[in-house]
């Protein structure tokens, strides 16, 4: 039996490399890994991870254009959490291999 692998067309590999280099950014890691499991305002990100507000906001317009966050207006403050739980996949799974990599040396 042959394993025929499925042909990937050029868009989506385009995106697909697209999310990774968003995703090799150290800022832009930070910010999607507090926001996995609750809501942050811009002012709350740029606090804890000791960032200027307009670095933060412009990183989270990227990440917002990648479909990766997403934002609502709670009041006069916008609130962003995470969009696609898939890439929290993927950030978990490197993650875990950092630390197995890490260890091993």
């Amino acid at each position: 039996m042959t394993n025929v692998k499925e042909v990937i067309d050029h868009a989506t590999i385009d995106l697909t490399t697209k999310i990774f280099k968003l995703l090799g950014d150290a800022t832009r890691f930070r910010i999607l890994y507090l926001l996995e499991d609750k809501e942050w305002n811009v002012n709350a990100i740029a606090v804890e991870l000791d960032m200027e507000q307009s670095a933060v906001s412009h990183q989270l317009k990227k990440l917002k254009e990648a479909q990766l966050v997403k934002s609502r207006r709670s009041g006069k403050n916008i609130l962003y959490s995470q969009d696609d739980k898939h890439v929290y996949e993927i950030l978990h799974m490197a993650v875990a291999h950092a630390k197995h990599s890490h260890t091993d040396e």
